[in-house]
């Protein structure tokens, strides 16, 4: 659904996937740039591979593909939670 795609939805799983993987590609692209850069002896080659693997790292990361959200939580429904649960506070009941 265009809705699902546009709010963005990922589970618990998936952020720990997305961060791996953010992770993975730029410190790859990172270490690629350094020892790239230092072999041409040129800054801006340095700059743009970091660029680039940023820009990589954006585009695996941000969107919200369906791989992230293979494991959804299942909420509890409204009015389920504490209802009768006895829970005393300065000697009141919460209900």
């Amino acid at each position: 659904q265009a809705q699902d795609l546009f709010e963005g939805q990922i589970d618990f799983e998936g952020q720990k996937l997305t961060e791996l993987f953010s992770t993975i590609i730029l410190a790859i692209t990172g270490l690629l740039a350094f020892v790239l850069g230092f072999a041409q002896g040129n800054i801006w080659f340095t700059l743009w591979i970091g660029l680039g693997g940023t820009a990589l790292a954006f585009l695996v990361v941000v969107p919200p593909y369906p791989i992230y959200n293979e494991n959804p939580e299942q909420w509890l429904r409204a009015n389920s939670g504490m209802s009768g649960s006895g829970i005393e506070v300065d000697g009141k009941k919460i209900n």
